[in-house]
């Protein structure tokens, strides 16, 4: 299954115009009664304006219809720039339904202005482009959850055409090779991942979850290893080996459990390899997993006992 997430996005022309003192009430008064319009004050000799102007514009296009945006140049739009008491520029308002709802004055740097324009967004009662991936992305992760690893890897992709440093996309293919046993495709996704979303916390997820899996494909069968441990409490390797078993075989919170018997009997034992395993399984599930809190909780009156 393809996932156009591209809807045709209106023409730049439509999004974007130059706005005159006869023009403001059609094209933003008139226009923000069904979307929000961005209005810029500026002026050609402007230094910060030459800045913003262009920010805003990107942000702009990038919302795909959600906002639009007027550009008002001041000397040639006094009577507005007066009845707005526009004091310096370049000054931003955003309109809806007619009414300003946001605005700012001087230059902001990138993050900024797409923040205000996704709040602009929001108060129109839009969708960020960021809410519409992470639909995708949830969309994705209950196909990958039903088995559909094809239809969930080409979601995941269509994303990542659309934000190429989506940490949640890069995470959900990690995980659908994981679920088909690639491993080696599964690293090179995680190796290939932008470098500002290395350390994110789906990337971090996707670490773990991928260490997990190269265990399981070595781990060996429960029942022996459960009997060493029976037959020595104190052979921590069985135990920890157990563990691996106990998790390659889907029971994280009986893998949990031996790596905590593991860490009260020797914290020290392996170089902390027992401490080492039970942050590995944190990170590898959901942050409010009921296996994770306990997990955490007991290791913490362990530690500061």
């Amino acid at each position: 299954m393809e996932l156009n997430l591209s809807a045709a996005a209106p023409e730049a022309a439509d999004l974007i115009k130059d706005v005159s003192e006869a023009t403001f009430m059609a094209d933003v008064v008139e226009a923000s009664q069904t979307v929000p319009v961005i209005v810029d004050f500026w002026a050609p000799w402007c230094g910060p304006c030459k800045t913003l102007g262009p920010l805003l514009e990107d942000a702009v296009r990038a919302a795909k219809g959600a906002v639009k945006m007027a550009k008002v140049n001041v000397d040639e739009a006094q009577g507005i720039a007066g009845q707005l008491q526009i004091q310096s520029i370049p000054t931003v308002y955003a309109f809806y339904k007619g009414q300003p709802v946001d605005g700012f004055q001087g230059a902001l740097p990138p993050s900024e202005v797409t923040a205000f324009v996704e709040r602009v967004i929001k108060a129109g009662g839009g969708e960020t482009q960021a809410d519409t991936l992470q639909d995708a992305v949830a969309a994705a992760d209950e196909m990958l959850a039903e088995g559909a690893f094809e239809d969930a890897a080409q979601t995941f992709q269509a994303i990542l055409e659309e934000d190429p440093a989506h940490a949640g996309a890069y995470g959900g293919l990690v995980r659908v090779h994981i679920a088909t046993g690639d491993l080696d495709h599964a690293e090179a996704v995680l190796n290939g991942a932008p470098i500002e979303i290395s350390k994110s916390p789906e990337l971090e997820a996707a670490h773990a979850q991928l260490e997990l899996a190269r265990q399981a494909a070595n781990a060996g069968p429960v029942d022996e290893y459960r009997a060493a441990v029976e037959a020595n409490a104190d052979d921590h390797q069985a135990r920890f080996d157990l563990a691996q078993a106990l998790h390659a075989h889907g029971d994280a919170e009986g893998a949990v459990a031996e790596l905590l018997e593991l860490f009260k009997r020797d914290r020290e034992w392996n170089d902390g390899a027992a401490k080492t395993q039970l942050f590995t399984i944190f990170d590898a599930l959901k942050a409010n997993d009921p296996v994770v809190l306990n997990g955490r909780r007991k290791l913490s009156s362990m530690i500061f006992v």
